[in-house]
């Protein structure tokens, strides 16, 4: 069954789409007139004295794409069940977003609304590129987060975003996608699967009126109920000029907690996070450690996670060839993985390698080198990178 729909519904509507005026703008009019309804009931005179006269006069005009709008949202609501529309005014609006400077004026939703009062949320982010460790990391992160009750919020966008997504749905967990599209629009198109599984079981949410495009100056915006809707944030992989680094800022500012996975000296995507470690972010390797910062261990069931970031082990050396790969605490790392397939993976480490690097590094020919890194890649243990090089692949 759909939503009922709401009774101003039009009113809202409208109000959102008055050219000129802006949400700060329709929050100051409804702090002085009350309800949208009172606000297109003033004259232009008694409008004047809270907006300019430019905005009065587009206040007392409906927009031309009004009525068509009102259609396509109320035909939205009813044609599919679980979809809603929440105003300032609600009371389910979530009053986590109320205590921001800028809060939305209407929230299109998708699903699962309950997950707007979830106590645990936390907001995972990072490049929309990362590396194959990255993307892995944060899909292994937000599975183990989910699986301990945290509900993973995201922006849905390639890369960290959608690892993130998937890896809560997988932990049958629970995941909130803040989008930068009016809700019958899925972008990128790459993620029309992931939108439907988020629908089922998590909850899609937008600002944006049906039909909205993905403009560039959206995701920035988007940006800010995502980190309104989270108890932390944590920042899996990000260059300098990052999106993510928006929301940690946005994040700190309303005093919210940040974390951030570090990486490579010499990886581009670890910038950003070591840019955050440096300004106060806490700096994570598990789910364990965020889960304890945040102080959900007394409601959470435990979670059994590997380092995300693992210290550089020692060489195996030719004694060891033939003996599966273990971590620092003598656990299987890559199960299965035995002989000079083994070894090899030992002494790639952790950083990005070209085929010559490894000859040099392990002394075996480039062809004996090759067919192993084929069998390893096959087997999800290493992934091609960039610039022709190898990296080790370790599940979080």
């Amino acid at each position: 069954m759909s939503s009922p729909i709401p009774d101003d519904l039009d009113a809202w509507l409208r109000l959102s789409l008055t050219p000129g005026v802006g949400d700060t703008t329709a929050r100051r009019l409804l702090a002085a007139f009350g309800l949208p309804d009172q606000v297109f009931a003033q004259s232009q005179s008694a409008l004047r004295q809270v907006v300019t006269p430019a905005q009065s006069l587009a206040l007392l005009t409906p927009p031309a794409s009004w009525s068509a709008q009102c259609h396509l949202t109320r035909a939205w609501l009813a044609e599919a069940e679980g979809r809603s529309i929440v105003t300032l005014a609600d009371a389910a609006y979530p009053r986590v977003l109320l205590e921001m400077s800028d809060p939305p004026l209407l929230l299109y939703l998708q699903g699962r609304t309950d997950l707007l009062a979830h106590p645990q949320c936390l907001a995972v982010v990072g490049s929309r590129n990362p590396t194959p460790q990255g993307e892995l990391t944060a899909h292994d992160m937000s599975r183990a987060l989910a699986a301990a009750g945290v509900c993973i919020v995201s922006g849905m966008a390639l890369g960290v975003d959608g690892a993130a997504h998937s890896g809560a749905l997988d932990a049958a967990g629970a995941t909130i996608a803040v989008v930068g599209t009016g809700l019958d629009r899925v972008y990128p198109r790459r993620h029309l699967a992931l939108a439907h599984r988020i629908a089922q079981t998590g909850l899609l949410v937008s600002e944006f009126a049906l039909g909205s495009s993905p403009a560039p100056a959206n995701f920035p915006k988007r940006n800010r109920i995502i980190a309104g809707l989270s108890q932390g944030t944590l920042v899996v992989e990000a260059a300098l000029a990052s999106g993510s680094l928006i929301t940690a800022r946005l994040a700190a500012e309303m005093g919210r907690e940040v974390f951030a996975i570090p990486g490579s000296i010499h990886a581009p995507q670890a910038k950003g996070c070591h840019a955050l470690i440096r300004q106060g972010a806490k700096l994570v390797e598990t789910a364990q450690d965020v889960l304890e910062d945040m102080r959900m261990l007394a409601s959470a069931a435990p979670v059994q996670s590997r380092q995300a970031v693992p210290a550089e082990p020692p060489a195996l050396g030719a004694s060891d060839a033939s003996a599966p790969l273990t971590d620092q605490d003598g656990e299987a790392v890559h199960a299965g993985v035995c002989g000079p397939q083994a070894s090899l993976l030992a002494q790639m480490g952790y950083h990005p390698l070209s085929l010559d690097a490894l000859q040099a590094r392990t002394g075996h020919a480039a062809a004996d080198l090759q067919a192993w890194l084929m069998e390893l890649e096959l087997d999800g243990h290493i992934a091609r990178v960039p610039g022709g090089l190898f990296q080790r692949l370790v599940r979080a």
